[in-house]
Parts: C-alpha cells; sequence; structure tokens
C-alpha cells in the first residue's frame, strides 16, 4: 500500500510539475520533425523518459529547459537518421475529402484559392525553419519561437553561451537569406534594397 501511494504521489507531482509544458514541446517538435506523427512520438518518447528519471530531476531547476534537453536528445538519436520524403496527393483525389472537411468545419467563405494565399507566408516561413542544419534550427526555435534565454539553451544543448549565440546568429542570417529571395520574388523588397544583405 506504501508503494502506490509513492507511486500515486510521484505521478501527481509528475503532472503538476512537467506535464503543464506538453503544448511547448509539442510545438517545438513539430518545428524540428516537421511533421504530426514524428513530433507526436518525440512528445511521447521525451515523456515517457522524463518520467522514468523524474526521480533525478532538482526541484530548483527549470522543468521546461530539462524536458526540452531531453526532447533534443531523443530527436538526434531517434530522429536525425531518417531522411523522410513528404507525401504528396494529387488535389484532385483529395478535393472531396478536404470539401467535406470544410464543410463540417464550418469553413465557409473563403475560396481554397484565399486559404491557401493566407497560409502561405507562414508556410514559406516554416519550410526555411526546417530547412536550416540541425544545430542552427534547434536554436532558432529555442531562443526565437520558444522564447528561452542564452543560459537556458546553453543549458539544454550542452554547450557554452558563446557557441549558443554564434549559432543563433548563424542561422538568423541563414532565414534572412532564405527569406530574403522569397520577398524578392513576390515583390516585397524593390531592387537595390539590401537590408544589411
Amino acid at each position: 500500500m506504501a508503494d502506490q501511494d509513492g507511486v500515486d504521489q510521484r505521478r501527481t507531482e509528475f503532472e503538476q510539475v512537467a506535464l503543464v509544458y506538453l503544448d511547448s514541446l509539442y510545438n517545438a517538435a513539430l518545428r524540428m520533425t516537421g511533421n504530426q506523427p514524428d513530433a507526436e512520438d518525440l512528445v511521447q518518447e521525451t515523456y515517457l523518459k522524463a518520467y522514468r528519471f523524474f526521480h533525478r530531476f532538482r526541484k530548483d531547476s527549470n522543468c521546461l529547459a530539462w524536458l526540452f534537453k531531453i526532447m533534443k536528445n531523443s530527436y538526434i538519436n531517434r530522429f536525425r537518421q531518417k531522411v523522410r520524403e513528404p507525401i504528396t496527393v494529387d488535389y484532385e483525389t483529395a478535393k472531396p475529402v478536404y470539401e467535406l472537411a470544410r464543410l463540417e468545419s464550418g469553413e465557409i467563405g473563403d475560396s481554397p484559392e484565399e486559404e491557401v494565399f493566407s497560409k502561405l507566408l507562414d508556410d514559406d516561413v516554416e519550410r526555411a525553419v526546417r530547412a536550416l542544419p540541425d544545430e542552427f534550427r534547434l536554436v532558432v526555435i529555442l531562443s526565437d519561437i520558444e522564447g528561452f534565454q542564452y543560459k537556458e539553451i546553453a543549458e539544454i544543448l550542452g554547450c557554452p553561451i558563446g557557441t549558443v549565440r554564434s549559432r543563433l546568429s548563424r542561422g538568423r542570417r541563414l532565414l534572412r537569406k532564405q527569406l530574403w529571395d522569397y520577398a524578392k520574388d513576390l515583390g516585397y523588397i524593390k531592387k537595390g534594397d539590401s537590408y544589411g544583405l
């Protein structure tokens, strides 16, 4: 009976301390992996490892940073080796399913073209982030998307703060270059503008 009380207490404490970060971890995992099934697997693996080693978690430390460190290590160990081709579907084949889903969700009024155009910039930004090399992508995600400070990122990645700053600077520069061409092609930037590039 005493063992069950200890298990219940550990589970309750884990839920209160660690599970509150589920959305943040999932969003970061989605950006790291680039697809929903792998992101879900990565978050699940992260929480399984975190629960298994919760007795090692120091109560005075940052739980979110600890979870991100576990997730980063799991990502490197499990997903870095995978090379996946994006799944493509012919629009004519998917059109009935798409229209039914729009009808059921109450999406009425926007044409598919308007909807695609409204999401275009976000998709290009997501694609640009996913195209970054792993070491730069992780730092950009942790800093610019998740809002971690340099010291926390250094702890998560297990590297010096100077390395974090360098990778963040290079990652942002690569993003700026990728998105620069996109903005230029769409006419958002006039010829002759350089904005530091």
